[in-house]
């Protein structure tokens, strides 16, 4: 309860108490009164009796006496009336039994008890004493003006208190905002969130409570920034090309087997070596500067292309040279595209050299990858194409080798993925995270969608995710993952874990969807949703809702592949994912650079702050999995567990 509804529940039990108070008060001195009353009601008519009936009882006139009484109690609130003569004799006696009205309840009558006494009145004539005459007045008039006085106090205290009530919880209610949105701050604190009151209470304690409450929520705050801050500051050293913010030559290899030799679903893409042609040349012409200036145009230039392509990759692995991984697109839009480069660049090179430039100043050679492909080898047959391409002058050449040639697929290939996808005929396959701790089961596992060729052989992501893309399937191919795993998650071992692609976050019908899926059954604990931690930067709104319907539903959420983005991580606040999977590029050399084991480290403890799990992924050395236990790592999935399996 509340300390809002605690103090009004205080004060409403004063209240009753109160009241109670008062009408036990108020009945008991109404009752006196009424006692009073009666006696004297009684005391009177004894008298009056006794002045008229002496002449009769000293005559022992009963028809008299009898008469005069019947008519005294027919006009009155009597019980019992008793007349006797001198010697103690009853000359007439007449009682009547106390009747109560029904509309007066019994407790009241057990709570409020009247007795009204016997009064009498010796009477006297001629100077001697003829008899005695007793009187007791009937209950019954005083029962029923104490019930009705009763009846009209608790009707006026109960309103009067029902008004009080409502007036003081308002009032308490008012002043004890601040308090609530104090409550408000500590939940958000809690969920690494940071409100502030702009707006203090006028009240001296409330003030300094909220007060307080700022403070200690800017210092974190200011804690947490600091930490990042100096994660980023560690990852640009790091990772970064310190002149154009790109990644540099270590990251970018890193990545480009990370995607390639390792994950494999790439699909068919086209690798690009973008050469600044006579660098050294230009150097000594225009001077370091200039250069530096032309070379962070060139890299803002390569951007733009970068962020039009789908899952590029984009760095400097040399002063001269720039590698772009692009997935397959249109050869005659990319040709506009790097014309463009080669323009804008030229024209900035003429203002600083003030000269003009008809020729190229930058060779691109290209080759096209495939998921048997080699990163390494991709990079020379790239670099041989832009060689070759400066050797003559031109601004593109394209690498040609039968070795480089990507396999290729029957021409009904694109009809059989769409048929696989739409008729729910998919292959799943499953790798499972496991706790840091020895011996521990499966935390998760996680979902990897094949799909079978005509040998009925199981083909990876990278030979059919290009025509799913092209096709406009992504969130159709989704939607028919989260069907079949539904269908098998009632005898999973352990949480069953989903990718969902940008196509599908995008797409406004999913939680509908979803909804409707998850009808009737009870999923908690059973059922998490991944997104890469790209498409989480790039729609961070759409995640943030996406994460919120998800709790609802008692679903998990995590991010894949964090920490590799160059825009950081400061969407945790906002998304909180359940938890975070570390990009395997950075866990390939844990065992052996000290830089990625900072690194790790660190994003680590961001996570762990944040109260969000921290997972490994690609671990496939018993070093690398004995230093991030070390690192205080919450789970790691790779090899060194086991390869994906088929999902039963």
């Amino acid at each position: 309860m509340s300390l809002v509804n605690q103090l009004i529940a205080a004060i409403f039990a004063i209240l009753i108490g109160l009241v109670s108070g008062t009408l036990y008060i108020m009945s008991e001195s109404s009752r006196s009164i009424l006692q009073d009353q009666l006696e004297s009601h009684a005391q009177d008519s004894a008298t009056h009796l006794g002045l008229y009936l002496g002449p009769y009882m000293a005559e022992n006139d009963s028809a008299t006496v009898e008469t005069a009484v019947n008519a005294i109690f027919d006009s009155g609130f009597y019980q019992q009336i008793i007349v006797t003569n001198a010697e103690q004799g009853i000359l007439f006696e007449k009682s009547v039994p106390s009747t109560i009205s029904d509309d007066i309840p019994q407790w009241f009558q057990n709570l409020v008890v009247i007795t009204p006494p016997s009064m009498y009145r010796e009477v006297t004539y001629q100077w001697q004493q003829v008899g005695k005459i007793y009187v007791r007045s009937s209950a019954d008039y005083a029962y029923d003006k104490l019930w009705k006085g009763a009846q009209d106090s608790i009707i006026l205290f109960v309103s009067l208190s029902i008004i009080c009530l409502l007036a003081i919880s308002s009032l308490i209610r008012y002043l004890l905002r601040p308090l609530n949105s104090v409550e408000q701050q500590a939940i958000a604190l809690s969920e690494k969130r940071y409100i502030e009151q702009e707006k203090l209470p006028s009240t001296r304690e409330l003030r300094q409570v909220v007060e307080a409450m700022n403070r200690m929520i800017r210092r974190v705050k200011s804690m947490f920034e600091e930490q990042a801050r100096n994660i980023e500051e560690l990852r640009r050293n790091a990772y970064q090309d310190n002149l154009t913010g790109l990644s540099n030559q270590r990251a970018t290899i890193t990545q480009l087997a990370e995607r390639i030799d390792y994950r494999k679903d790439f699909g068919k893409g086209t690798l690009f070596n973008i050469h600044l042609i006579n660098l050294q040349k230009i150097n000594q012409q225009i001077g370091m500067d200039k250069t530096n200036n032309l070379l962070k145009h060139l890299a803002t230039l390569l951007e733009e292309v970068s962020r039009q392509a789908d899952q590029s990759i984009l760095g400097r692995i040399t002063g001269a040279d720039f590698v772009l991984l692009t997935s397959h697109t249109n050869f005659d839009q990319l040709k506009l595209k790097l014309d463009k480069v080669d323009l804008e660049s030229r024209k900035l090179l003429s203002q600083l050299m003030n000269t003009e430039i008809s020729h190229p100043i930058i060779s691109v050679g290209s080759c096209e990858c495939s998921d048997i492909s080699h990163s390494s080898q991709l990079l020379s047959d790239a670099k041989i194409a832009s060689e070759e391409a400066t050797k003559e002058s031109v601004l593109w050449k394209q690498y040609n080798s039968e070795a480089n040639a990507t396999n290729t697929q029957p021409s009904d290939w694109k009809q059989h993925v769409a048929n696989a996808i739409n008729q729910r005929k998919i292959f799943l396959q499953a790798q499972s995270v496991y706790s840091k701790s020895p011996n521990s089961m499966p935390i998760q596992d996680e979902i990897f969608t094949r799909i079978l060729d005509r040998d009925n052989k199981a083909t990876s992501a990278g030979e059919f995710i290009n025509l799913v893309k092209e096709l406009g399937l992504m969130t159709e191919m989704d939607r028919a993952v989260i069907e079949l795993a539904l269908q098998k998650i009632e005898s999973a071992a352990c949480p069953l874990t989903i990718n969902l692609s940008h196509e599908a976050i995008q797409s406004d019908s999913l939680i509908d969807w979803l909804s409707k899926q998850l009808k009737g059954k009870s999923l908690a604990g059973k059922l998490l949703f991944e997104v890469d931690e790209t498409a989480v930067l790039n729609n961070t709104d759409a995640i943030t809702a996406f994460r919120k319907a998800l709790k609802e539903l008692d679903i998990g959420f995590g991010v894949d592949h964090f920490g590799v983005h160059p825009n950081g991580f400061s969407y945790l606040y906002s998304v909180q994912p359940d938890y975070v999977k570390i990009d395997g590029s950075l866990i390939r050399e844990i065992d052996k650079n000290a830089e990625d084991r900072f690194f790790v480290s660190s994003l680590i403890s961001v996570a762990h702050s944040l109260d969000i799990q921290a997972y490994a992924e690609h671990v496939e050395r018993e070093s690398q999995l004995q230093l991030l236990t070390q690192l205080e790592i919450d789970g790691s999935q790779g090899y060194l567990h086991g390869s994906p399996k088929e999902l039963s």
